[in-house]
């Protein structure tokens, strides 16, 4: 039966595989979150409505308006 414990090699063998994983990916998270950050109305001083209507001015011309 097979042991549920890893052996000593395996153990190396994981780290150096997360380390060059590390290395080659880097930081994948964040530094800030939308949680850290103020609301985006807080930012800009603009309520929702106006990213509605940012959008509806930005229509291509094929789709018409």
């Amino acid at each position: 039966m097979p042991s549920s414990t890893p052996e000593p090699s395996d153990e190396v063998a994981e780290r150096e595989r997360r380390r060059r994983a590390a290395a080659l990916l880097g930081d994948l998270l964040p530094s800030s979150t939308t949680d850290d950050l103020p609301a985006p109305d807080e930012q800009t001083g603009r309520g929702a409505g106006d990213r509605d209507d940012e959008l509806r001015r930005d229509v291509p011309p094929h789709h018409g308006s």
